[in-house]
């Protein structure tokens, strides 16, 4: 069966003056599939994140969502895509001054008229998919630890169950035992919502954990992908260097010259 893509990235192209970042790159993403895109610091992973967020303006090319292209769009057109998205940014980025409840149905609660015992409730199930109990939903961030934090990042990422979701490393910062339930979680969340989801991350245990399919960027572009299990048996220097760890390599020269 041939699956359909969702968002279908065309000749993106960006540069911050003389630095390009993305050069021509061309990436397809499937409806329903978990995809990682990996890559050496610097390679423009976070840039083409925020160019399908619009919170970056490509320079050139095309990002098109259910077919709606999004690059040059209208304010109101970009407010109707980005309602499919949730978000799970790489620091959690939860509001101090608000407790958990308030920080998990702050989007949620854009432009519906609920009550607060629906808010609520709202959010103690989002919490509970997470694996959390109600009795955190009235503490703030700071008191509890930086794993709860994550998740309930999550939770509000997820809340209002989006068709798409980004997740910008969201291991970083965390034990391995930690690293491993966020994994779990994650995977969960896409596989409960059937959603189509763009992971970043250097944490090669979480990408084995959370994604179906691998795309590498190298030079601003995508230089191999492919599904997760075949990383170890490429015969691509660049990915095998990256993957394994190795201290020599292409990378290792191509951070040199940089």
């Amino acid at each position: 069966m041939t699956m359909s893509t969702q968002i279908k990235i065309k000749g993106l192209s960006k540069a911050f003056g003389e630095k390009v970042v993305l050069d021509n790159l061309d990436l397809d993403i499937p409806k329903g599939k978990s995809i990682a895109v990996i890559g050496a610091s610097g390679t423009g992973k976070s840039v083409l994140l925020k160019c399908v967020l619009g919170l970056i303006e490509a320079d050139q090319g095309s990002i098109t969502v259910d077919g709606v292209e999004t690059l040059g769009a209208s304010r109101q057109t970009r407010e109707d895509v980005l309602k499919k998205f949730g978000m799970l940014f790489q620091g959690g980025a939860l509001f101090d001054s608000l407790k958990i409840w308030e920080n998990v149905v702050f989007r949620y609660r854009q432009g519906k008229n609920l009550n607060l015992a629906e808010l609520r409730d709202a959010a103690e199930q989002a919490l509970a998919d997470v694996n959390l109990e109600p009795r955190v939903m009235d503490l703030y961030p700071a008191e509890i630890s930086g794993g709860m934090q994550k998740r309930v990042a999550l939770a509000r990422a997820v809340v209002d169950r989006p068709e798409i979701l980004l997740f910008d490393e969201p291991t970083t910062g965390l034990d391995p035992i930690t690293s491993g339930v966020i994994n779990r979680l994650i995977r969960s969340a896409v596989d409960r919502l059937g959603a189509t989801a763009i992971t970043i991350s250097h944490d090669m245990t979480s990408i084995r954990a959370i994604a179906d399919d691998v795309a590498m960027l190298h030079g601003g572009r995508v230089i191999w992908k492919g599904p997760v299990g075949d990383m170890d048996q490429t015969d691509n220097p660049i990915l095998d260097q990256f993957v394994h760890g190795y201290a020599e390599g292409p990378l290792t020269r191509y951070a040199e010259q940089a």
